[in-house]
């Protein structure tokens, strides 16, 4: 044989390799369920503004001021779903990350609100403590902490800059990702994207700007951008696209390191997205604590051959880590559109087909390159031997067909936790007329945790 040859075939081999890595699938089983109901509304705290006390009142494809109360449908595309808006008080909904805690309680996150900057003014941005009962399949909130600029630490005007209080709303941030600390906790932000901080009152202390390669990362909804006067001028330079900023975010297991995940990849200067092992890739940034500073390391993370998106990130040790990866589809194939181009009202027109779990490996060797995949879990196919689910439809399996899945951790040796963000009252992926409650799943995958 020659060397080329040679050459040839080990090349093939590793690019075999790899290929098998990231298309290894690891069972799982369900091992309890607890539900929070899709509809499930609390106060606003009693000094917040009059203007806080109800929610989703700009929320018309116009965003037209609607003071009704329950007025406007919620709907996914065409479908409508079983929610109107506004509501009266603030929805506990689109949990988007969660962190285990040694008490046995998790601390989540509600995102920005109802789906964009703009229609997200009276949506108010909080975090949540809550505890799980398997047996009884219930979600009890043991604690809301809402979020607050007092110190006006935020680089730019608030929705509520005129307040006393000045709490914080989704027209400022995207919180989308959760760890806590002993002080406080530190918070991914889609918008700008930012790391921000706040302390153990929600009070906000620190909002850190996005660099990677000494280059700002910007989205369009990053506050500082502005249009130009002129249309025939150069329009404001972003390198990210929409609700691409850190949809993850891990935390080492010494506490030293937070791990931002950005959700779309970051776009060059020829207008082409970044890549690894030729797939559109999302960079991972290392952040340094302490000093609270990016480090300069990152990771890039190739998805998948339908993969679109990530939806969470934990760390499981010092060098694996826990990823949703997703597709944008909803729903399930049986009940699918005839005309995915001709959507109606009583079918999915784009049913789920790519919702996984991948443990995935980054260490100093890969710095710069991308992570390794080391297999992954199957959310639409996960085995239900016991009948231990309390939605879904397929015998002896339960299934997450929502279009967005964003929580993910390990809870003991075995076990992780999954938890879907149902974008209260827009997401429609369990039914195609009902809102999709909060479900929250307790998986038992000890082959996939321990997997090399």
């Amino acid at each position: 044989m020659t060397k080329t040859f040679l050459a040839s075939v080990f090349v093939s081999a590793l690019l075999a390799g790899t290929a098998l890595a990231d298309d290894k699938e690891f069972p799982a089983k369900l091992a309890g369920q607890a539900i929070l109901p899709a509809n499930t509304v609390t106060a606003a705290p009693t000094d917040a503004p009059e203007f806080l006390k109800t929610s989703g009142k700009f929320t018309t494809p116009d965003r037209k001021r609607t003071e009704k109360l329950g007025s406007i449908d919620g709907k996914d595309g065409v479908r409508v779903t079983d929610v109107k808006l506004p509501f009266n008080g603030q929805p506990i909904q689109g949990f988007s990350g969660i962190k285990a805690m040694a008490d046995g309680t998790f601390w989540t996150l509600s995102d920005n609100g109802f789906g964009s900057k703009a229609n997200s003014s009276d949506a108010m941005l909080f975090l949540h403590q809550v505890k799980f009962d398997w047996a009884t399949n219930k979600v009890d909130v043991v604690k809301n902490i809402f979020l607050s600029d007092p110190n006006k630490i935020a680089p730019f005007p608030i929705a509520m800059e005129g307040s006393d209080k000045r709490y914080l709303t989704g027209a400022d941030f995207d919180i989308e990702s959760i760890q806590p600390v002993a002080d406080g906790f530190w918070l991914g932000d889609e918008f700008g994207p930012y790391l921000i901080k706040v302390d153990m009152l929600g009070q906000l202390t620190d909002v850190v700007a996005t660099t990677v390669d000494g280059k700002k990362v910007t989205s369009p909804d990053n506050p500082t951008l502005s249009m130009p006067a002129n249309p025939a001028a150069k329009m404001p330079v972003f390198n990210l696209k929409r609700s691409g900023g850190y949809e993850g975010m891990a935390m080492s297991k010494d506490g030293q390191k937070l791990y931002g995940l950005l959700e779309g990849p970051i776009f060059l200067e020829d207008g082409k997205v970044e890549q690894a092992d030729g797939r559109t890739a999302l960079r991972v940034i290392e952040f340094d604590i302490a000093s609270k500073s990016w480090t300069g390391r990152s990771w890039l993370y190739p998805l998948s051959e339908k993969g679109v998106a990530i939806g969470d990130f934990n760390m499981l040790d010092a060098t694996t880590a826990l990823v949703i990866e997703r597709d944008n589809g909803a729903g399930t194939k049986d009940k699918a559109c005839a005309d995915p181009k001709q959507p109606k009202p009583d079918c999915f027109d784009a049913p789920a087909e790519l919702k996984r779990v991948f443990k995935i490996e980054m260490t100093d060797a890969n710095v710069g390159a991308a992570v390794r995949k080391i297999g992954y879990i199957d959310l639409l196919n996960i085995k239900d031997p016991d009948s231990k689910k309390m939605a879904g439809s397929k015998d002896g399996i339960y299934d997450m067909p929502f279009v967005t899945i964003e929580n993910v951790d390990q809870i003991d040796a075995t076990h992780l936790i999954i938890g879907n963000d149902n974008n209260l009252p827009f997401s429609a992926g369990r039914a195609v007329n009902k809102a999709d409650d909060n479900e929250f799943s307790l998986i038992e995958a000890a082959e996939f945790l321990n997997a090399k």
